[in-house]
């Protein structure tokens, strides 16, 4: 697993062992910010699940002025920390240690983009209301599942769907903007 883009690009990241987490591969990860290539720049952006942190870390290479890391398992932010800690970025970025449901719950800050990828044996359960409050203005939610997303998350609406392998990917923004 290596950084795909940015400043950091071609730098290698630590792994789990095992197949208990199953981070973003680097093709689902290169997809996923093409498509938010203008939004990336300069944005506030959060990896609520984070895992190993690829995806936020490819955040920050690719120019994310704050990245905040938070996943409740010990053991993926000990990895996690691994990593930034090799990449040289630990005091640049947040990390916290609580269930997606309570952050997005106490979380007064806003985002301008949110990434989710909950285990994919928990599926859309795992997703926390108050979404909505926790996006700014124009921002974007991207669920990653391994089945296609069909439920509702309040006040977001669905603006697109992609594949990559066997990742599903689901573009949300605030329902009332265009």
């Amino acid at each position: 697993m290596r950084i795909v883009g940015g400043s950091l690009k071609s730098r290698r990241l630590c792994e789990f062992k095992g197949d208990f987490i199953r981070p973003t591969s680097d093709s689902a990860r290169e997809s996923l910010f093409n498509i938010l290539r203008d939004r990336t720049e300069g944005s506030s952006f959060l990896d609520l699940y984070c895992g190993t942190g690829a995806v936020g870390i490819e955040a920050y290479s690719r120019g994310a002025e704050t990245v905040v890391f938070n996943d409740v398992s010990k053991e993926s932010l000990s990895v996690l920390r691994k990593n930034l800690e090799r990449l040289g970025i630990a005091d640049r970025v947040q990390v916290k240690n609580t269930d997606a449901r309570a952050f997005i719950e106490g979380c007064a800050r806003k985002f301008d983009i949110i990434f989710m990828d909950p285990p994919y044996d928990c599926g859309e359960n795992m997703l926390p209301e108050g979404l909505y409050n926790a996006l700014n203005e124009g921002g974007i939610a991207v669920y990653e599942s391994e089945k296609p997303f069909s439920g509702e998350l309040a006040g977001l609406k669905v603006t697109d769907r992609r594949r990559y392998g066997r990742a599903h990917l689901t573009f949300f923004k605030r329902a009332e903007e265009q």
